[in-house]
């Protein structure tokens, strides 16, 4: 089990590892569509959904991913950024060797990053660079972007507010006409 390897390296106490692993062993599930079920099946990987320890769990088993990396590294629940200023090509290769070592994390533990869920944004720099992600033998190269919404947030290339506010006055608008349609 992957998260017992991962607890007992944070040197938990044992029976709190023994807990943690009572809570993860021997679980089983079935589901349910329109009035019918399937048979029950042992559930081999995962932490139970909506489980009080399960955002707990799952920190404990990312908290080592930064370690594998070189350049500088943000990381909220499941989201996860790498970002470095690209000066030379050296810099741009030191961030495609964090990406190989990302991958290499994820192999090692299963934990699956998708590659065509990831982009390259560039800010302020127009040097021609690509990058890469490996996802088992298939090597996919990062879509680039020039706008993401972040926590809400929309952050475009040239780090201006335009597009969030016009998104805020959209919503505004939105609101202001269901205030209006249920006044009359």
């Amino acid at each position: 089990m992957f998260v017992g390897k991962k607890i007992r390296g944070l040197g938990l106490g044992k029976n709190l590892q023994h807990w943690i692993g009572n809570f993860l062993q021997d679980r089983k599930m079935k589901v349910y569509v329109r009035g019918s079920s399937s048979e029950w099946m042992e559930v081999t990987s995962g932490v139970p959904q909506g489980s009080v320890l399960g955002p707990l769990l799952f920190l404990i088993f990312v908290q080592d991913l930064p370690d594998w990396i070189k350049n500088s590294m943000m990381m909220f629940a499941d989201d996860t950024k790498i970002r470095t200023a690209i000066e030379n090509a050296d810099d741009a290769e030191s961030l495609e060797q964090d990406l190989n070592r990302l991958g290499e994390w994820s192999e090692k533990w299963l934990l699956k990053f998708k590659p065509t869920k990831c982009k390259v944004m560039h800010i302020g720099h127009d040097m021609p660079t690509k990058y890469t992600m490996k996802e088992g033998e298939k090597i996919t190269e990062l879509e680039q972007t020039a706008e993401e919404k972040d926590l809400g947030v929309i952050v475009t290339s040239d780090l201006k507010f335009h597009q969030q506010c016009v998104q805020a006055a959209k919503k505004a608008q939105s609101v202001l006409g269901m205030v209006k349609g249920t006044s009359k």
